[in-house]
This record gives structure tokens, sequence and C-alpha cells, in this order.
């Protein structure tokens, strides 16, 4: 390969990024807030030193207000057993147990979980029985009343980040050629505490949703490095999906890294291994600037591919072809795909000595034990293929799998991409029938409410999106499209999509 060949393109100079798209949401949560603060007074005291001041100010207040009420040490005393039942040696991972389950949690002061217990993510679901005494620790620590007076000090600290978020997103779909697709129910959320150890970065997928908590001490500067393989796996993790025949041709690699010491869910799905192999190659693309040596960057190709990742280095030397091309990865990765040589990577495997152990795991995927029919036809919905989406989401009804709200949701979206409008106010009326999710009832709410903005019905349609905020106001996508539907009505995209898009 030439030595010009190796260095990333480097795009042209452009104007100041644009607002974050509406995709992605930098926000503050009264629920994490409110589990991490527990944690901190059972006995969470890593990375105290380094915290940022609020945090020992918060801690504060909240032992005088326990100090101060004989029935709030009975509660905190309960409280802090069960916690301690839980508790880990490595005290990351007693926090990434709770970060998962705050994830699911509704807002304070109820405090429940928004999807049924078997949907839990396992590390959330060991950890759930604390709740009752969640509940009313918030309510006798007088956290409420805590989180109000800070709240302002949150939002301020989550502004400081706005911008190097932005400019990371921009540049990276720049890179990419690849606006991020902010398909309908989708979202990418960052959320910032100071209750937790600095540094700390927790991400989660559940189904379409992509989520990152970043742990924020004294040093103003976010984990950026975390944040972007987070982002990267929310832009592709969908790609991999629109091409089963491809995933099955490549599938005879899985047992060439049997042995390596990656994560076992790499091993047992090609189009896993595949998506993370091409994002280390991105990521070792376009670390650094310009004028980071290539050495380093191949370092960083061979490191992955010694974990396991082996399609790391032939991705890598794919987009350094695409950096030149004019298509977005979009519309290049068919080829990327037909290009991978299994008997060539077969034999360049063979020649690897696996390392030990592997990088900690930055995503943790976090699939339902159950309704897995459900799970596959959303992922069908989210690859633009509506005919095999219907047929699981109807199987997934009929075999009584998973929730049917969210089965009837799916069914609703794959009539609005054919345009039956009927069929899909009917589908959504059914799901709000039976939905429990807080997210399948407001955006159920909305499509309804679009769909009567385009019948010229529009008391109805102002109906619906008023139902939607108060279903689920908090989540910051829901929030956002019910107040445009309030504020106008809705106008389609001039070009059809392959997937509704909230713009």
């Amino acid at each position: 390969m030439a030595q010009d060949e190796t260095k990333p393109a480097v795009p042209p100079p452009r104007p100041t990024p644009p607002p974050q798209s509406k995709a992605v949401t930098l926000d503050t949560s009264e629920t994490l807030f409110t589990v991490l603060t527990a944690m901190n007074v059972c006995g969470y005291d890593a990375g105290l030193e380094g915290s940022n001041p609020l945090r020992a100010q918060i801690r504060g207040e909240v032992a005088a207000a326990i100090k101060a009420s004989q029935d709030a040490q009975e509660v905190v005393d309960n409280m802090c057993q069960l916690y301690k039942q839980h508790e880990q040696d490595d005290p990351s991972r007693t926090l990434a147990q709770y970060v998962s389950l705050a994830l699911y949690l509704s807002p304070p002061p109820a405090l429940t979980t928004t999807v049924k217990d078997a949907d839990l993510a396992p590390d959330a679901a060991a950890v759930e029985s604390i709740l009752p005494a969640l509940q009313k620790f918030y309510e006798v620590a007088g956290l409420h009343a805590i989180w109000g007076r800070h709240e302002a000090t949150y939002e301020a600290l989550a502004a400081r980040y706005h911008e190097p978020l932005s400019k990371m997103l921009f540049e990276t779909e720049v890179y990419l050629k690849l606006p991020s697709a902010s398909y309908l129910g989708r979202g990418f959320t960052v959320y910032l505490e100071v209750m937790g150890a600095p540094g700390q970065t927790n991400a989660r997928t559940y189904a379409s949703d992509y989520y990152v908590v970043i742990s924020a001490g004294r040093d103003p500067g976010l984990k950026m490095a975390q944040i972007r393989h987070t982002y990267l796996h929310y832009l592709l993790d969908a790609l991999s999906l629109k091409y089963p025949g491809e995933m099955a041709r490549l599938t005879p690699l899985l047992a060439t890294v049997k042995n390596a010491p990656m994560d076992e869910g790499f091993k047992t799905d090609a189009s896993l291994l595949v998506t993370e192999c091409l994002i280390r190659a991105i990521e070792a693309r376009t670390a650094g600037s310009s004028k980071t040596p290539e050495a380093q960057r191949q370092q960083a190709v061979q490191q992955s591919m010694e974990q396991g990742f082996i399609l790391t280095r032939y991705f890598y030397d794919t987009l350094v072809k695409f950096e030149k091309a004019p298509e977005g990865l979009r519309g290049a990765f068919p080829g990327m795909l037909a290009g991978i040589d299994v008997h060539h990577e077969e034999k360049e495997v063979a020649l690897i000595h696996f390392a030990p152990q592997a990088d900690p795991e930055v995503l943790h995927l976090t699939p339902p034990k159950q309704g897995q029919v459900l799970l596959h036809a959303e992922e069908r919905l989210l690859a633009g293929d509506p005919e095999n989406a219907q047929k699981l989401a109807q199987q997934a009804l009929d075999d009584k799998d998973g929730d049917p709200g969210r089965a009837l949701f799916v069914l609703a979206q794959v009539a609005t991409m054919r345009r039956d409008m009927e069929g899909a106010r009917t589908y959504f009326q059914h799901a709000l029938e039976v939905a429990q999710e807080p997210k399948v009832v407001a955006w159920s709410h909305i499509y309804l409410g679009r769909i009567f903005d385009l019948e010229e019905e529009r008391d109805a349609a102002v109906g619906e999106y008023k139902a939607a905020l108060n279903a689920g106001g908090a989540l910051p996508e829901v929030k956002a499209a019910a107040e445009r539907g309030l504020k106008q009505p809705y106008e389609p995209p001039h070009k059809p999509q392959p997937q509704e898009q909230d713009k």
C-alpha cells in the first residue's frame, strides 16, 4: 500500500456544526440522580476525591435529611441492607448494575420498571428488589427538593458539553458521508451525572434505544471516545441486518475466533462481529489527526485483530478507498461485504496469536430474555424490511411471545410505511388498548396525531399530541415531536423514506 494512501482523508473546512440532531440528546435525569444518590448513601465512595464538588454537597444534604428523621433512617437501613447483598468487588460493576436498572425506570416518585420483568437486562434484574425501598427513600429523604435545588447546576454542566458533543457527531457523519437517520422510536441519549466515580462511562442499547451515562468529575472533559463508539453503533448496527445472506456466508469465520478473549456474543453472531470490526477500523482511521503516524494506527488495528476482531484490517484497508470516493457508507457497505474473502481471512487468522484478554466492552448489549421474535421484527423494521417485520410481528402476536403492544406498534409502522392510513390508525388504536411501555403509548399518540393532521382533523390531532406529552413527556424525543405537532400541523417529507423520520 502506498504511504500517501494510508492518511485519513481530511474533509475541506466546513461551517460551524449545526445544533445536535433531534435524535441525539444530551440530558440529565432525576431518575439516575435518585439511584446513584442511594448508592452513595449505602457506601458507594468510589472516586470521591476526583468527583465534581457537587457530589460531596449533595451527599451532605442527604445525610442531614436522614439524620433529621427516624423514619428516614429506618428506610435507609433497609435499602442499604439490600444494596450490600448485591455489591460487587469491583465498584465499577456495582455502578453498572444500577445504571442498567435506572434506565429501565419511570421518573420519580413512581420509580417503577417500564418493561416486563422478563425483558429486563440480567444485571438490572439482579438489583430490582431494591425498588420498594428506593421509592420510600426518595420520599423520606426529600430527594425531589434536593434535585430541584441543583437541577440548574446539572443543566449548566450539560450545556458546557453541548458544543464538543455536537462537533463530534458532525465530524463522524461527515467522515461516513452518512447523516444520522432519526427513525421514529430510535434515540441516542447521553446522560451526565455527578454522583458516580468520575470518568466512568456506561453505554447501553435496549432494542433500538442507545444510552451513554457519563460520570462527570472535576475534569471538564468528556470521555468522547466512548461516546463516539456508541454513536457509531447507533449509526451502523442496522446495516448488517439488511444483508442476512452475506452474514450467513461469513458465519464460518466465527469458528476461527472461538478462543479469542472478546465477549462471547461476537463469537456467535456474524453481524455483531462485522459491525464491531468496521467500527474499530473507523476509529483507527480517524484517531488523532492527519499527522498521526501510520504505525500508531496500524498498532490499533493489530490490537483489535489480536482480541478477535479479525476483519478490522480488511475494513481499515477498504476505508482508504472509501475516503476517496463520493459514495456514503450506506451505499458502499454492500460492496465492502461482498469483498470479504472468507478463505483468505481464515488463513490470516491462523497466523494470529490471540491476546490473553480483550479491552472492556464500551457498549453492553442487553437483549431481553423473552420476545426474541418481536425483537427480530423491530430489527427488520429498522433495516427497511417491512415485509418480514410484518410477518414476525404477527407471529409474535399469534404466539403471545413478548409485549402485544409493541407487536401492534410494529404492524402500525409497517402500515404507515405502505401509506395504509386506515390500517395504521387501527393498529395504533389497538396498541393503545394494550401497551404499557410509555414510549409505545406516546409514539402511538403522535402517529395518530399526524394521521389526523393529514386528514385535516386538527382538533383530534391536538388531542393526540397532548396525550403523547402526558404519556411520555419525560422522553426528550417524544417531547420534541409532540411540541412540534402542537405548534403546527404535521407535513410529511417531500420524498418517501424507508422508515418514517422524525425531523
